[in-house]
């Protein structure tokens, strides 16, 4: 069989949207054979193979133009100088498009030499085999080869270096709606982390924590912010940041750490369970972050797995074996001290998730988390932990919620129900002590095929009126309890927001739900009674004329008939 792979090779730098199209076109190369959920860890993988390849043939040139020497003797150089940058002669993007027999397991190889010249990159990229031949078979890898090959991913090829990052992205985001339901396990729709990135707003310096942190895309995020909105958002070339991360997912956590590697950011990406073994730490307790953004997953069940694994059974009156289930409330131990405020239930794993962002945060840091509606409302043991954000419990302090932003319906893939935002600071402005901000953005939103989505103008008042709410309060500075009570009706916005004092949440059961605080309701038409009764008896009167002359008109008709 032979092997017409040629490079094409242009003048001109690619675009996003040509690299955007070429990409994609891989994932139809694909369809049919192998399930749309796991198309990206095959072709993320390839991707990262190209680029690294091209990279170092370009470093390859470089070095050989500066040292006037040949190409071997420029690898050796690069080899002895960066050798995380070298590329292994077997994974060279060369080599391997000329392979027509065992493909699959020629890239498993390349994968496991490149991580052996990279321990940084250990099991990322042999996260997922090649070598299955019962679903890749030679032909399909040789097209996706040949496919791949019509570009080259070098620096030179792009107009910026984080171009290949953002296709990345953009990638991530088709296979999640390709995916379906899926996707809602590693990808948070991106208008959605721009609002909460926004919102929570991170820092040049920061060190910024996602504890279930998917593909990456909020500590992608996160990292943009700071580059384009900063005088001192870039040093060395790259944002400002330090970024920080856990994923249980194996799959999911190898896309996360090339995502990293494909924006040219700082990703300490690590992969485990993070309410069980949480694995960012400091001595012999948890590491604490500038911010911390999360979506972990809506309301998971027997989500602490030492006592899911251990679970004691019993005979039933018929004899039937039997499991008990453990009491969360009484049995779970945390030796990091997360649940202070008191243990989610084993149903709904929301606030232990939220707890552990508190124990994660610095303390003068902010806290983002898309949660279900349910954390806002739910009583029993849920309650008594919204209760202790709020005012407190024991050692534990509180005033914690800063605002409460409800998002329309529809907007994930994973769900259709709508959810909210929590903005939680560890420290706030004197004016804010005791107060939540309260947003309804629920009624505003575009609307897609199957799903729903934020606009950027939606965006853009969410943040406007939030901040500017903030804002108006800190400028006012110090209120007697007559001008507090004006000053938050000034800041009101009708139907939409309103800060809210603790006292009034304190008569609500410290229920946090929207409706309780934001009326959206229309107000119904007055009805004028006597004048609707006068205009229906008009209304009668007109029918007994129309109904004289019809028979008139009838009359006269059968007359002539």
């Amino acid at each position: 069989m032979t092997n017409n792979t040629t490079t094409v090779e242009t003048a001109d730098k690619i675009s996003l949207e040509e690299l955007k199209t070429w990409l994609w076109g891989s994932a139809n190369i694909m369809r049919g054979t192998v399930d749309s959920s796991d198309f990206k860890n095959y072709i993320f993988g390839l991707i990262f193979l190209k680029r690294l390849s091209d990279v170092f043939d370009e470093r390859v040139q470089a070095v050989m133009d500066e040292e006037d020497c040949s190409a071997d003797v420029a690898m050796e150089i690069i080899l002895e100088d960066n050798p995380e940058q070298f590329v292994p002669v077997d994974a060279r993007w060369a080599n391997l498009t000329k392979k027509s027999e065992n493909v699959g397991e020629s890239i498993d190889e390349a994968f496991a030499k490149i991580e052996e010249q990279n321990p940084t990159l250990e099991k990322v990229l042999t996260a997922i085999q090649f070598g299955d031949k019962e679903k890749l078979s030679n032909e399909l890898l040789m097209r996706l080869l040949r496919h791949f090959n019509q570009h080259k991913l070098g620096n030179k090829n792009l107009y910026k270096a984080d171009l290949l990052g953002d296709a990345y992205e953009y990638l991530i985001g088709k296979f999640a709606d390709d995916a379906g339901k899926k996707g809602g396990e590693f990808y948070t729709p991106h208008e959605v982390v721009e609002l909460i990135v926004k919102l929570i707003d991170p820092q040049p310096g920061h060190e910024i924590y996602d504890l279930t942190c998917g593909c990456g895309g909020m500590l992608v995020e996160s990292a943009r912010h700071i580059k384009e909105n900063y005088d001192n958002g870039i040093v060395m070339g790259k944002p400002n940041c330090k970024l920080y991360g856990q994923e249980k997912n194996l799959g999911t956590w190898a896309i996360a750490k090339l995502n990293m590697f494909l924006h040219n950011l700082d990703g300490e990406i690590k992969r485990g369970d993070t309410l069980v073994n949480p694995l960012h730490k400091s001595g012999e307790g948890l590491q604490t972050f500038d911010r911390v953004i999360a979506n972990p997953p809506f309301s998971i069940k027997e989500w602490w797995e030492p006592l899911e694994v251990n679970k004691k059974t019993k005979i039933d009156k018929n004899g039937k074996e039997t499991e008990i289930a453990p009491k969360y409330a009484t049995e779970l131990k945390d030796k990091f001290g997360r649940f202070g405020l008191g243990i989610a239930p084993r149903t709904k794993a929301d606030l232990a998730f939220v707890q552990h962002m508190i124990a994660s945060t610095k303390d003068d840091g902010r806290i983002g988390v898309v949660v279900p509606h349910g954390v806002l409302f739910r009583e029993g043991d849920e309650g008594k932990i919204r209760k202790g954000m709020l005012v407190g419990k024991d050692d534990f302090k509180g005033d914690l919620i800063e605002g409460v932003v409800g998002l329309p319906p529809a907007l994930f893939f994973n769900t259709g129900i709508a959810a909210a935002v929590l903005i939680i600071n560890k420290n706030k402005p004197a004016a804010l002590k005791n107060k939540v901000i309260f947003v309804d953005a629920s009624a505003e939103f575009g609307e897609g095929k199957a799903m729903n989505f934020l606009r950027e103008a939606d965006i853009k008042r969410i943040t406007t009126e939030y901040n500017k709410a903030k804002q108006t309060l800190v400028d006012a500075g110090e209120q007697t309890e007559d001008n507090l009570s004006e000053l938050l009706d000034y800041v009101a916005v009708e139907k939409y927001l309103r800060v809210v004092d603790i006292e009034e949440i304190k008569q609500n059961d410290f229920n946090l739900n929207i409706s309780r605080y934001i009326d959206t309701s229309e107000e119904e038409e007055k009805i004028d009674i006597q004048d609707t009764l006068q205009r229906l008896s008009a209304i009668d009167q007109e029918l007994k004329t129309t109904d004289e002359k019809l028979n008139k008109l009838l009359n006269l008709i059968g007359k002539f008939s």
